[in-house]
């Protein structure tokens, strides 16, 4: 599973520099025969091939490739390839102008040292991530992203009151629809969770019109099944899906079942014709909650606890029955001991 950092892509981007190119006196054919191949790559998704084509363009400009440099971060966090990532955008920072120019290119730096951190757990990638957002808060202190990536990277490092300052700050700033408002009072209430392998935050509408919220769903189990019309194992997968549904009715369980399928009207179908009545929501082919999830194949499920620390992922149809089962006696067990301590608090 990716991280679910919001990357800001500082600079300009890929079609900005190619419409620059195109309306300057001096072009270089091959920086912009290799950024419109890179395009392509990406297009199909080969984001490695789109790197590699950047890189050789960056290259014919000397090194200094503003839109190279953006799309290399970009494609490299898509694909777990920190070292390019972090190289594209040190390069942003070196190139930068001025300390509000480099601050956003900081924040870039930051989201990458804070995910490679997030992958392999080493306290240096948290150090520098933390360093990183501080250089960026300098400029911009109400930075709201800024300020709760750089609580969860002190709390990494164990600094947990500047942790809770900083997930305070957010709080202070942060819009009241952000969809990590709710993440942040569960952090700066206990900086363990910040620490833990937490499911990406999300909100969404299913398709009975119900705003659903990972976060505001604490207290529950929550099962994620991406799955799509078109696909023969998912379908075969259904009939365990709906027998979770059934044997777990009562239960503290919210099972949302998350659709990658392109056609509305032929998803909308599938789901009246055989009467899957939990929640529903139609992401579409790469969209956002597949790819903050990094689904690759389906059908594929997480199993998220009460806490929201992902406990279970299978792809394919897995046996989860006996993990959701002890996950929700222990839910039971935290919902019952919670008029004793607020009694005691």
């Amino acid at each position: 599973m990716r991280g679910y950092l919001v990357l800001v892509v500082a600079g300009m981007s890929l079609g900005g520099w190619l419409a620059a190119q195109e309306s300057g006196d001096s072009v270089n054919r091959k920086a912009e025969k290799l950024l419109q191949e890179a395009a392509e790559w990406a297009h199909q998704h080969k984001y490695a091939s789109a790197i590699d084509a950047l890189k050789k363009a960056d290259k014919q400009e000397g090194g200094h490739c503003e839109a190279c440099a953006n799309e290399i971060v970009q494609y490299g966090l898509k694909i777990g390839d920190f070292k390019d990532a972090d190289a594209g955008a040190q390069q942003l920072i070196a190139d930068a102008k001025d300390a509000e120019y480099a601050a956003p290119a900081h924040r870039l730096r930051a989201t990458v040292q804070l995910r490679q951190g997030l992958s392999r757990n080493k306290p240096g990638d948290y150090a520098v991530a933390d360093r990183e957002y501080q250089a960026d808060l300098a400029v911009s202190p109400d930075d709201a992203d800024a300020l709760f990536y750089d609580g969860m990277a002190l709390a990494h490092l164990n600094q947990d009151d500047t942790a809770r300052d900083r997930f305070q700050r957010f709080l202070a700033v942060a819009p009241r629809d952000s969809v990590i408002r709710l993440r942040a009072q569960r952090y700066l209430r206990d900086p363990d969770l910040a620490r833990a392998r937490m499911a990406p935050a999300f909100t969404i509408t299913a398709l009975n019109g119900e705003q659903v919220s990972l976060d505001g769903l604490a207290g529950k189990i929550v099962l994620i099944d991406f799955w799509a019309t078109w696909c023969g194992p998912c379908r075969e997968a259904l009939p365990h899906i709906q027998q979770i549904a059934q044997r777990f009715s009562g239960e503290p369980l919210v099972i949302l079942s998350v659709s990658v399928d392109k056609d509305d009207a032929a998803w909308r179908a599938f789901v009246e014709k055989n009467r899957m009545t939990w929640l529903q929501v139609r992401d579409g082919a790469m969209g956002p909650l597949s790819q903050a999830f990094g689904v690759n194949a389906i059908p594929h499920t997480f199993t998220i606890d009460a806490d929201g620390v992902l406990q279970d992922e299978h792809i394919g149809d897995g046996s989860i029955d006996g993990k959701l089962k002890k996950l929700c006696a222990r839910a039971r067990e935290l919902e019952d001991a919670l008029p004793s301590r607020s009694a005691g608090s």
